[in-house]
């Protein structure tokens, strides 16, 4: 997929506004200014950003119902895949946990140019020490492998709850070593942008290990 496919993709598949595609072009901006002083992506992704990051994060919102709304739980948020981008595309009250500083600090920079405090909260802090809570939908992408994922992030979860995980060509992998120890009814969609990444969706059926 090459750039200008990117945006196409991304303009017959959302009903993007002119302000919509104007915070989409600001924070490819911000992010590739901020990559130069910190490993925010892959160096060799900047040029295909719009792809490899961008439509990566948007093809997510395609997986849930519309209804879907909101809270949304976007865990290791790191350079805010998916997490800011399903915000500026179906703007949703949406949490970003992170615990390392720089990042905290270039998320919160992020928010405020992209004038978007009022729905998205950046949470500073490991998951391990978050506050229980209930959300509609938790995302990570390149976070932890899925079955120390379900360890840590279960508690944030019921049973229609939506997980969105992207895993890369490792899906079927992480989802056959976890299945064994959670009630969940996950399956892995192909990604738009990668043939040979899938992305694992489903719901915990019971957020408690079978072992408990």
């Amino acid at each position: 997929m090459t750039e200008e496919d990117a945006q196409n993709w991304l303009r017959d598949n959302f009903d993007v506004s002119r302000e919509t595609w104007e915070r989409l072009e600001a924070f490819v901006a911000f992010v590739t200014r901020e990559a130069q002083s910190q490993n925010l992506v892959a160096a060799s992704t900047l040029d295909h950003i719009w792809a490899r990051h961008i439509v990566d994060s948007a093809q997510l919102l395609l997986l849930i119902p519309p209804k879907k709304i909101a809270p949304w739980l976007d865990l290791g948020a790191g350079a805010g895949f998916p997490g800011i981008v399903t915000a500026i595309l179906s703007p949703r009250r949406t949490t970003l946990v992170e615990s390392r500083n720089k990042r905290i600090e270039y998320l919160n920079r992020a928010v405020e140019m992209l004038d978007m405090t009022n729905i998205i909260q950046v949470v500073g802090r490991p998951v391990e020490k978050l506050q229980s809570a209930e959300f509609a939908v938790i995302s990570a992408r390149a976070f932890a492998p899925l079955p120390k994922l379900m360890e840590l992030a279960a508690r944030f979860s019921t049973k229609n709850t939506i997980w969105l995980l992207p895993k890369g060509r490792n899906a079927a992998k992480e989802l056959d070593a976890c299945s064994a120890n959670w009630h969940m009814d996950f399956e892995i969609k192909p990604s738009v942008t990668d043939d040979e990444a899938g992305i694992i969706i489903g719901r915990l059926l019971n957020n408690i290990p079978k072992s408990l």
